[in-house]
């Protein structure tokens, strides 16, 4: 060997290391220009320096750099990955709960664009701020006075809370002090905006004298809020909106799941035109939950205290983008959000399905049961929706959830079952192909 030691001695085989080659020209391969326009040159030039380090590490060979960074980048710039849900709850927090419409994801689109969001083009000057969103929600609860949308419906409560009440006494029953999730709970909430809260009643029962008794000179409102994801069963008792609204005081309820209007399937759960006709003064809800639109939370009522809501302070921090308010509007004006045309299906066509599907797969694999899906969300808690599931043996689960797409149903009684529910009919394919590759991991 040479002094230099990089010149390869007679006979021996060259050094594939030599042909690694530059980063520019990496860059410029043809191949490689779909990844750049989707997901940036930074990003694209990183995973390039990645694979000739594997080059010059000898773990890669210099002729197949290209092929090994597009097959590393990654489909889309976000990590957020489509999900089959195929777990039979309906609102689903942990995959976003509500899916939008296809008419929402079109709003969203061209939403992300320059907009007229607060422009009137009619006159060149500003406009309302998503006044077509609001006057849809308007429309969709004609027994509000006024309507207001803020970012989420903890946001809703909150700025309403604040508005109203602060410095002051909200009377609430204890039983309804409820933990709205990830550690959140509804008197902490109202406390950290500067509202006092008087408590009245027990856990499991509260009466009209314990609300007559609290209310004095400092009382802002009562405040009525529906317990999500448990139910209190037995030796219990509770003041409806109505009897409240006899008090004398403004009623604020918190009806939560975001139902506008009275649901067959759904007897139990509070809706906002119901609530308001009994005499609330005040409702507010999220909109990602039985609404089925994006994530916001809405405060509905009153024309002068909504007003009060929309112009305090506190509202400048909680107003929602144009693409919250695109995909809103589209929900309300649009056809049927996923969230409403899940609970409207029948168990019969749901097993009509399940056992096309079980057919499409390997004799003997699966089998088309009956099922019970939930609302979730915490809407409805302990209501069992009919529905029907495709059956599978459990060891399928893994690789069902980490395959493309991934699927999510769950496993009981030593079954794994994929709940037709919440899967669009429109993915049935899908959903066998999924279960075929899970099945064959080696095939293709």
């Amino acid at each position: 060997m040479s002094e230099r030691g990089a010149e390869t001695e007679p006979g021996a085989r060259p050094d594939p290391r030599r042909r690694t080659p530059r980063t520019d020209v990496v860059l410029g391969d043809p191949r490689l220009q779909a990844a750049t326009d989707r997901l940036g040159r930074a990003r694209v030039k990183g995973a390039v320096a990645e694979a000739l380090g594997r080059v010059r590490d000898g773990a890669l060979d210099p002729d197949d750099v290209v092929d090994h960074v597009v097959a590393a980048l990654p489909a889309s710039a976000s990590s957020l990955r489509s999900v089959i849900n195929a777990t039979g709850v309906v609102v689903h927090t942990n995959l976003g709960r509500a899916p939008l419409s296809s008419a929402a994801v079109d709003a969203v689109v061209t939403a992300a664009g320059h907009t007229d969001v607060e422009l009137d083009l009619l006159t060149g000057r500003r406009g309302p701020r998503g006044r077509g969103a609001l006057a849809a929600l308007a429309a969709a609860v004609p027994d509000a006075g006024a309507v207001h949308v803020v970012n989420n419906g903890a946001a809703a409560l909150a700025l309403t809370a604040c508005a109203l009440g602060a410095g002051r006494e909200v009377v609430v029953a204890r039983g309804e002090l409820v933990e709205i999730g990830d550690g959140f709970r509804i008197p902490e909430l109202l406390e950290s905006v500067g509202v006092r809260l008087h408590e009245v009643g027990t856990t499991n029962r509260v009466h009209p004298a314990d609300y007559e008794a609290a209310i004095g000179a400092r009382t802002a409102f009562v405040l009525k809020v529906h317990p999500s994801n448990f139910r209190v069963e037995g030796f219990t008792s509770s003041v409806p909106v109505e009897g409240l609204a006899a008090l004398g005081v403004p009623v604020v309820a918190d009806i939560g799941s975001g139902l506008l209007a009275p649901h067959p399937r759904l007897p139990d759960e509070p809706d906002a035109a119901s609530t308001l006709r009994a005499g609330a003064s005040v409702v507010t809800a999220s909109g990602d939950k039985l609404l089925g639109g994006p994530q916001c939370g809405l405060v509905l009522g009153d024309a002068t205290l909504v007003g009060q809501v929309r112009r305090f302070p506190l509202a400048r921090a909680m107003r929602v983008d144009k693409l919250t308010l695109a995909a809103l509007e589209a929900t309300l004006a649009g056809p049927v959000p996923p969230v409403t045309a899940a609970l409207e299906q029948r168990q019969d066509d749901l097993l009509r399905r399940a056992r096309r599907i079980a057919e499409a797969l390997d004799p003997g694999l699966a089998e088309a049961v009956e099922s019970a899906g939930a609302v979730g969300g915490g809407g409805a808690p302990g209501l069992a929706l009919p529905s029907a599931a495709v059956a599978l043996p459990p060891l399928l689960a893994d690789g069902l959830r980490t395959g493309v797409p991934p699927v999510m149903g769950y496993v009981t009684d030593g079954r794994l079952l994929l709940d037709l529910l919440t899967v669009p009919e429109s993915r049935d394919a899908d959903l066998v192909d999924a279960v075929r590759r899970a099945t064959h991991p080696g095939r293709g």
